[in-house]
């Protein structure tokens, strides 16, 4: 049977054999099988799951046709950009993530606003419904040089669960915003990672982490 979708492709071309990659998705090899031979329906979880792991975009899984984005529950129409693209509005947060030493969300006001967005730019970084996607500003330059202060980040909030290694997500930490790599290290224990090599490391309990979405993509300020 031909494949179904890119996963076998995109896994080959990084050397990694079935069960490599069923551990770096929480699943087996045997369950890879049977997705890149589309002897499995690959639902949204899976190719989130796949793309995850394999650090490329969700649309990039599906192989021949463009990927639809699932029905959003927005009270806003798509409308078209000036370049003939279809846009969708996605809630901008008045609320910074800390890249720094972190602010106290107990204090911060959120107040969100649509802002339009390119539905293509949004289809290649994830197939979460734009509704479901949180646009808020990072502060601090813990995560340089991969994201750098004041960068514009899209946050979907539908990917909440430790689900993938070494992945940009937006956290709570002791009670304060941040956005950190995450690295589980056992079933107690998270590694919060900063990209900038003077910033320390810090291991913390699980329970000391909430979750409120990945970072998918950003949008740099010059």
């Amino acid at each position: 049977m031909a494949s179904a979708n890119n996963i076998e492709r995109f896994r080959n071309e990084r050397g990694w054999s079935r069960p490599e990659l069923g551990r770096r998705m929480g699943t087996s090899g045997q369950q890879v099988e049977r997705l890149e031979k589309g002897q499995r329906k690959l639902s949204h979880e899976w190719i989130e799951r796949a793309a995850a792991a394999l650090e490329v975009g969700a649309g990039e899984i599906i192989a021949g046709e463009p990927m639809a984005l699932p029905p959003a529950s927005s009270d806003h129409a798509p409308t078209r950009s000036a370049d003939a693209g279809e846009t969708a509005p996605v809630l901008r947060l008045d609320l910074s993530y800390s890249m720094g030493p972190g602010r106290d969300l107990d204090d911060s006001y959120v107040e969100g606003e649509p802002f339009e967005i390119d539905l293509g730019l949004l289809r290649s970084m994830t197939i979460t419904p734009p509704d479901r996607i949180r646009l808020v500003d990072g502060i601090g330059d813990s995560m340089q040089p991969t994201i750098h202060d004041r960068d514009l980040l899209f946050v979907d909030v539908n990917q909440a669960t430790l689900n993938a290694q070494d992945r940009i997500w937006a956290i709570w930490l002791f009670g304060l915003g941040a956005v950190k790599r995450l690295r589980a290290i056992d079933a107690d224990r998270v590694e919060v990672i900063s990209d900038n090599p003077e910033v320390a490391n810090q291991i913390v309990n699980r329970a000391d982490i909430l979750i409120h979405g990945r970072v998918v993509g950003s949008i740099k300020r010059h």
